[in-house]
């Protein structure tokens, strides 16, 4: 299979994290699902959003890829709050649809986190890296891009490529 899907979690479809998804796309290697146009309620310990957007989203992805790259911006220091509530719902995959979430394991994950400055804080990573280890995915690492006035800097254009060579 060896294919990858970049989950966009951004509240602006078209803003600077979908730039570098763009960027990092150019060879249009990459499958985009951009949560910005689903409908994903949060985490319900009843699991009443049992029929929105997230389940049908979780099965393609594990069926089509086995690699998943989260991009977000960097909002507040912390993953966008769409994204958020994305792997909050993972928890879904864990209580009501076991079967689904256990075939996490042994597929790979990566995150391209955006903001207008090379200023990522240490640990954003964090809640990537461990819920990996958590889902028994294997962690391939992370990309930090910085955008201004709607261009990447293009320190950060070369980062990008060597993470697309990765994959």
């Amino acid at each position: 299979m060896n294919k990858t899907v970049i989950i966009q979690g951004s509240s602006k479809s078209n803003g600077d994290t979908n730039t570098v998804v763009n960027y990092l796309n150019t060879t249009n290697q990459f499958d985009i699902i951009d949560l910005n146009t689903k409908s994903i309620g949060h985490f319900d310990y009843d699991f009443k959003n049992a029929n929105d957007d997230f389940l049908e989203i979780m099965k393609e992805v594990i069926e089509k890829y086995d690699t998943i790259i989260f991009a977000t911006p960097v909002y507040w220091y912390s993953m966008s709050g769409i994204l958020k509530v994305f792997f909050d719902r993972i928890s879904d995959l864990l209580k009501t649809e076991k079967d689904i979430g256990r075939k996490l394991r042994g597929k790979n994950m990566a995150m391209i986190s955006c903001s207008n400055a090379n200023d990522l804080k240490e640990g954003f990573s964090m809640p990537f890296i461990e819920s990996a280890n958590y889902l028994g995915m294997n962690y391939l690492g992370n990309m930090h891009a910085w955008v201004g006035d709607g261009d990447i800097n293009i320190e950060a254009k070369k980062l990008i490529e060597d993470f697309r060579n990765k994959f």
